[in-house]
């Protein structure tokens, strides 16, 4: 049913309404829906101590992604949508692979890792994210990825895996222990069949040689690392500790950090933040990201990456002055788009929510 389902049209009827169509059509089939694009959650494996993959059959509404971009997952946990944003690999058959590590008092992770039985539907947003490889590949490549940061890197290898390994690639993958490490297998595997492919698995709790941490890891034995292209993936802290470390020393560097790293606290105090749809006045703390200040009075805007790249909440900020939250640059200019993930209100605010 599913394979006719995926090559099938869905009618066109001028006068019933998408959320009609909707609701019917999913009783047939639980991914027929007019527009929406959704992914059924088909198979789970384990990935590590404290990961799993899950593989998910996305419906015909789904446009595809980019080797390293991001997709976002509507995930409904006690009865609330919650949003989370991953890097799928596209498996044979078009297919795709997500793996989430399971945090601790992590209410979307925990469910997904754990609990949300086979065939459950969640909304699937369109890819986005920059951190792609063109099929022209860069010269040398240095992928730098650390814990959950492996999944973007996993996808760009596949996909010069299918090219043929076109540039020498190096990869540096940290964790902290060896059974936290994903795809170790699948790395090797890679490694056996290109001699362009180099890696180093790099463990900084090993009980017996912990590795060096990236910000005084030794790059001497990257290949001409003054013209690789660096590509890095990992917590905010990781991924700022590779830039400085490699400042001036290579042709290029790209990065995405699945957690923020915060400015140092410049500014104190709080400040009136006016919601002009719902009409209500907040007291908000200078400094804190607006979106997380808005969670905290119990409002909850449409989200996704919480890292300023997928655009899911952004709103018109009608006045005021706010500060971003990774650069610390002030913008003041009425009438413009405000990523609400990273920015924080410097001043009073009027916005569109």
């Amino acid at each position: 049913m599913s394979a006719v389902y995926r090559n099938a049209t869905p009618p066109t009827i001028p006068w019933l309404s998408e959320g009609f169509f909707d609701f019917w059509s999913s009783r047939v089939h639980p991914l027929w829906t007019l527009r929406r694009p959704l992914a059924r959650l088909v198979a789970r494996h384990t990935a590590s101590c404290d990961a799993v993959t899950l593989e998910l059959q996305p419906n015909r509404h789904f446009k595809g992604l980019l080797a390293g971009q991001h997709v976002n997952l509507g995930v409904e946990v006690e009865g609330r949508l919650t949003t989370r944003s991953y890097s799928p690999t596209v498996l044979p058959g078009g297919n795709l692979a997500i793996t989430v590590k399971a945090i601790p008092d992590g209410k979307v992770s925990s469910h997904l890792a754990q609990n949300a039985p086979l065939g459950t539907v969640f909304a699937l947003g369109q890819a986005f994210g920059e951190m792609t490889v063109p099929l022209a590949a860069p010269p040398r490549l240095l992928l730098l990825a650390a814990g959950s940061g492996i999944t973007p890197m996993r996808a760009l290898l596949r996909q010069l895996d299918a090219q043929g390994m076109p540039a020498p690639v190096d990869l540096r993958y940290w964790a902290r222990r060896r059974e936290e490490l994903c795809f170790v297998d699948e790395l090797n595997a890679l490694a056996g069949r290109h001699p362009n492919f180099r890696m180093q698995l790099l463990l900084t709790r090993d009980p017996h040689t912990p590795d060096a941490r990236v910000d005084t890891h030794d790059f001497a034995d990257v290949r001409a690392l003054e013209s690789a292209q660096v590509l890095a993936c990992g917590p905010g802290g990781f991924v700022e500790a590779a830039r400085q470390r490699l400042q001036g020393q290579v042709a290029g560097f790209q990065s995405e950090a699945f957690s923020l790293l915060p400015l140092p606290a410049q500014e104190e105090g709080s400040v009136q933040v006016q919601l002009l749809r719902s009409g209500r006045t907040l007291t908000v703390p200078r400094g804190t990201a607006l979106l997380q200040a808005l969670e905290a009075e119990g409002i909850q805007p449409a989200s996704g990456c919480r890292m300023g790249i997928c655009n899911t909440c952004v709103c018109g900020k009608v006045s005021g002055v706010t500060r971003h939250t990774l650069t610390g640059d002030y913008a003041d200019e009425p009438s413009t788009p405000l990523k609400l993930c990273v920015n924080s209100a410097s001043t009073d605010l009027a916005l569109e929510l």
